[in-house]
């Protein structure tokens, strides 16, 4: 068996580690697993908007793994208490330096991946209208049966709004919300899911899974 010399041994040691380092480096960012937090009950859906079915809830504070989210767009593909699918940047979070950063406003700079949705598109029957500022912290509400009644007997059209209802969350003028007799809340329906909301402050205050 030949032996190498040092030299030339030093020389094919160098060109192992620099082939190896090439392939490294020719993995996509993509599969480079990024964690997030959710900041709210969120719902986790089939596709990239509020047109598409919930798969589930993941609860606030869940850690889930971030895909990455679609080009000129706020949703982004996560896996999460055994869920994977669609969830809204907004109600997104990961570590920044040892600082809390909502994806939606730092995914520039935390160089979020770009994923692409593959599945059937479904297409909202009207344009998803934009929220009213941040989500405020609410008094928790148990609403009694009869509420839940009365909605189901009183069905109306769905509201679709860019990302989620959660509670907390301030309803524009613009959508209707209907009353309920002998009830201090009234309600709408959003993204296919009827909410509570407080008149005074069109807060959502209780949404029903």
């Amino acid at each position: 068996m030949k032996t190498l010399s040092p030299t030339l041994f030093k020389a094919a040691s160098l060109r192992a580690a620099l082939a190896a380092g090439a392939m490294l480096a020719a993995i996509p960012a993509a599969y480079a697993e990024m964690s997030a937090t959710t900041l709210t009950d969120l719902n986790v859906r089939a596709g990239p908007g509020p047109q598409y079915p919930a798969v589930g809830v993941a609860t606030r504070g869940s850690a889930a793994v971030l895909d990455g989210c679609m080009e000129g767009s706020n949703w982004c593909r996560i896996d999460v208490n055994g869920l994977r699918g669609w969830a809204y940047a907004r109600y997104l979070a990961t570590d920044m330096g040892g600082t809390t950063a909502i994806i939606q406003k730092r995914r520039t700079e935390l160089s979020v991946p770009t994923v692409a949705y593959e599945g059937e598109t479904v297409v909202a029957p009207s344009e998803p209208l934009e929220l009213v500022g941040p989500v405020e912290e609410v008094e928790a509400v148990t609403p009694p049966p009869t509420v839940r009644t009365y909605i189901t007997e009183n069905p109306v059209d769905t509201v679709y709004v860019e990302g989620e209802a959660v509670v907390g969350a301030t309803l524009p003028n613009t959508v209707a919300v209907q009353p309920i007799p002998d009830y201090e809340y009234q309600y709408v329906t959003i993204n296919g899911q009827p909410v509570l909301v407080d008149p005074g402050t069109r807060r959502v205050v209780y949404v029903y899974r």
